[in-house]
């Protein structure tokens, strides 16, 4: 029962990270009815964007300890931060340590300024071309950003630490009333599955509860009535493009001291994203994040050793699989809706 436990712990942190992506993808989808693969690259901006900001308040200025001497005796340089020197040491170590969950702040209006020059720049172009030119542009688009990132940051993994306090494991079978140390599981994975959920909530009642949501909802319903009611649903729809970027940038931001930025993270997460679309219904909200957290978790129980050792290779190809089924079964997906997609 602990492996089982464990295994679902996982597939949550996996699936919170699918559920995310894919939640921005369905919106632009639901909304513009393009087919962004670029997204997993706006995954990559967040995660850069808590890079970014971890290099800027580590940015030092050479002081002179004079209690400190070198081997020749002389007064010792040391970097001082710049942060530490305008809050002081323990303030500015303690910004300097929390700068992932700070990034959220950062990335937010740079994700949303993407989104637009994004949507405006290139995407608005394309709304009525089929979804093959959509397709090929978007993934163009998506490497360009990936070398831009490669250029300036490297092509090598960029360690960002999670604040001091969430370092470290959980003994979460001891709240479950298991044995010691029967399910240890880190910090912030829990961290990142909790702050997934919020994020997908607030979306949702985004959308169910404000008339900003309504309208855009009634829009993806019918474009068309609602443009004829006298409401400019194209610039409600940009917003919503700006909003499934920052979706897709704290995602990324988040994920930092779980898998260290590269500039491939976010062609890594793309295609598995784009399954979980498809799994859970082209342009359903639930069904994205229903398909998300439910392959996370078969992924999660494909890994282990025991179904490896059964069916070796099956942990890189379940979602796949699982996708084939319910396509077969469900050509529409879990939660597709009738005529999307479809001629």
């Amino acid at each position: 029962m602990d492996a089982i436990l464990l295994q679902i712990l996982n597939g949550l942190d996996k699936g919170s990270a699918y559920a995310l992506i894919a939640l921005g993808l369905t919106l632009i989808f639901g909304t513009l009815g393009v087919v962004n693969f670029a997204h997993g690259a706006l995954f990559m901006i967040g995660a850069f964007c808590a890079v970014t900001l971890n290099k800027l308040l580590n940015l030092s200025v050479t002081t002179i300890d004079p209690e400190r001497t070198d081997f020749l005796g002389q007064p010792l340089k040391v970097q001082t931060p710049y942060i530490e020197n305008w809050f002081g040491p323990e303030i500015g170590a303690a910004i300097i340590d929390w700068s992932v969950p700070l990034a959220i702040l950062f990335s937010i209006p740079v994700m949303l300024i993407v989104g637009y020059v994004m949507e405006r720049g290139l995407i608005k172009h394309f709304y009525k071309r089929p979804h093959a030119d959509q397709i090929l542009v978007t993934f163009g688009l998506a490497i360009v950003l990936q070398e831009i990132v490669k250029h300036y940051y490297g092509a090598n993994p960029i360690p960002t630490p999670a604040p001091d306090m969430f370092r470290g494991s959980l003994d979460f079978g001891v709240l479950l009333g298991f044995d010691p140390n029967a399910i240890i599981y880190p910090y912030w994975r829990l961290v990142y599955f909790l702050f997934s959920a919020l994020i997908i909530g607030a979306v949702f009642c985004f959308l169910q509860f404000t008339t900003f949501g309504m309208v855009v909802r009634a829009g993806m319903a019918d474009r068309q009535t609602v443009g004829l009611l006298g409401i400019d649903i194209d610039r409600r729809f940009t917003i919503m493009f700006g909003l499934a970027a920052a979706v897709a940038g704290l995602a990324g931001v988040m994920y930092t001291p779980i898998n260290s930025p590269n500039y491939h993270m976010g062609m890594d997460f793309l295609v598995l994203s784009f399954v979980v679309v498809v799994v859970g219904g082209m342009g359903s909200l639930p069904g994205a994040v229903a398909a998300g957290f439910l392959l996370g978790i078969l992924e999660s129980f494909a890994s282990m050793n025991a179904v490896k050792d059964l069916l070796p290779g099956i942990d890189q190809i379940i979602i796949y699989l699982v996708a084939i089924v319910i396509l077969l079964t469900r050509p529409r997906g879990l939660m597709g809706r009738k005529g999307v997609m479809e001629t």
